[in-house]
């Protein structure tokens, strides 16, 4: 069991003729193996920010992130080491592949780099990966990004996430360039990944009906502030805080969204 922990971190930028900006004040949680947490709020409020200090694209100006009670490492193997542990998922399907390198290539480069399997054992492995994305990989090894549909590219760049093999998955906006008709399918295996895999996930998005679907607990962020948390059921069903419950309001209903979006599947070279 694995426990990353985000401690009283904060974020300021410079910003030429403005001053600074506050993206991040004083945000503390902690995601444990086979738990998701939901982080909603709208654009600006903080949450991409968190993404890319998780993923050390970014480093805090107050705080600390810890997996498994030690700070992450700045430099060398144990920084390596940690990027292997936690991978993230991004929002856009069609800039995160590399449209000049085939599917097989994507998912043996992490399998290679992070040494995950024998050599001889690669080609096995990109095939287990690709079925554990529901995708049939005949269809899929040798073609190119652009051959495919959004859907099947997400669960390429879900596949390639889960290469290395990591204890915690961060899905930033997973789902939110997708078409309607297939997120619910893309959701709906990422939630059985978590619960096989036992992953902790973060799952990133402005949209309650599927945070609370998704999610065992949900942290609601406003102006990079903390500004609600608890339960999926307590912070959508009962919100405290006037801007979750202006998000709330401006939602769709929950049960309406899953009833009429259905479970589309994006199987094969289907679509």
């Amino acid at each position: 069991m694995s426990t990353l922990e985000v401690r009283h971190v904060s974020k300021v930028y410079n910003v030429r003729g403005a001053g600074q900006l506050t993206a991040l004040d004083d945000v503390s949680f902690t995601i444990d193996s086979g738990q998701t947490i939901g982080l909603v709020g709208q654009s600006g409020s903080g949450k991409s920010t968190i993404a890319k200090i998780l993923t050390q694209l970014e480093t805090p100006t107050s705080g600390e992130v810890l997996l498994d009670g030690k700070p992450i490492p700045r430099r060398g193997a144990g920084l390596r080491s940690y990027r292997q542990q936690l991978r993230m998922v991004f929002q856009d399907p069609f800039a995160s592949l590399n449209p000049y390198h085939s599917i097989r290539y994507h998912l043996e480069r992490p399998l290679r780099l992070d040494k995950v399997v024998p050599k001889d054992e690669t080609e096995a492995e990109v095939r287990r990966l690709l079925e554990r994305v529901r995708l049939i990989p005949d269809a899929v090894i040798d073609r190119r990004p652009h051959e495919l549909s959004g859907g099947q590219r997400q669960r390429i760049a879900i596949a390639r996430a889960l290469a290395s093999r990591p204890k915690i998955l961060v899905a930033d906006e997973p789902v939110s360039m997708l078409d309607v008709s297939i997120r619910l399918g893309v959701l709906n295996l990422l939630a059985d990944l978590q619960r096989e895999e036992g992953l902790g996930v973060l799952y990133i998005t402005h949209d309650l009906a599927t945070a609370r679907h998704f999610s065992d607990e949900i942290i609601v962020l406003n102006q990079g502030r903390i500004v609600e948390q608890g339960t999926a059921d307590d912070v959508i069903l009962r919100p405290q805080d006037p801007y979750t419950q202006e998000l709330r309001a401006a939602s769709p209903d929950p049960e309406r969204f899953f009833a009429t979006t259905g479970s589309a599947g994006d199987l094969g070279g289907a679509r």
